[in-house]
């Protein structure tokens, strides 16, 4: 433990599994109040023992960042357990690949459009306000090394909803800086997560299409 986020408080949405939870942790570890938010209750508690297991704290909150009253409920949710809302990290995503353009499923592209872009701009509406409220404060938009950055065959929608990420943020982060709320993404590559795999694929056959 240290001290470095000390009478801060974080919220991560996606913070069930994966980078999520691996971000979650992170913020406690350096003293931060977290509160943990995605659809699924039961990962959610996982990822607060693990952090009260390690002396953090934090506190679940489930939410579907596709609803933007659900979305508003856990922004102030987040406010009032700890007193206000000094950072937010929009981590919650998903992932449809596996197909051409041309086949690519009108489900699949509404879902990647629902959550991974119409989603996080809930997200940021709603913790613009609250730190709009509170003089400031700092949120990080979890972007992807795909799209704005280059592409890949087979993931044209979940490419297009990435990109709509990065240029997302650069366009809040204009609008919102002279309130004192910095606005940044960050871009991973793949991830050892459950969300790198494709529909049917195992850990092994990743592995082999990751050294290709």
């Amino acid at each position: 433990m240290s001290d470095r986020f000390t009478d801060r408080s974080v919220l991560v949405t996606g913070a069930g599994s994966g980078l999520g939870r691996a971000i979650a942790r992170a913020f406690a570890a350096e003293g931060a109040s977290v509160v943990v938010a995605g659809r699924s209750r039961d990962p959610l508690e996982r990822t607060v023992a693990l952090i009260e297991e390690s002396g953090g704290t934090a506190a679940a909150h489930s939410a579907d960042i596709t609803s933007s009253n659900d979305v508003r409920a856990l922004v102030q949710r987040s406010a009032d357990l700890f007193g206000g809302l000094d950072i937010a990290v929009n981590n919650a995503g998903i992932f449809r690949g596996g197909q051409p353009l041309a086949d690519l499923a009108e489900a699949d592209w509404h879902a990647l459009l629902d959550v991974n872009v119409t989603g996080l701009l809930y997200c940021l509406q709603a913790e613009i306000d609250q730190m709009r409220a509170g003089g400031g404060g700092a949120i990080v938009n979890i972007a992807s090394n795909l799209g704005a950055h280059r592409r890949a065959p087979g993931i044209a929608g979940y490419i297009a909803s990435k990109a709509a990420v990065s240029a997302l943020t650069r366009a809040a982060a204009l609008d919102h800086i002279q309130e004192g709320i910095r606005i940044n993404a960050v871009s991973p590559g793949a991830s050892d997560t459950s969300m790198s795999l494709r529909p049917g694929e195992s850990v092994e056959d990743r592995a082999v299409r990751m050294k290709q």
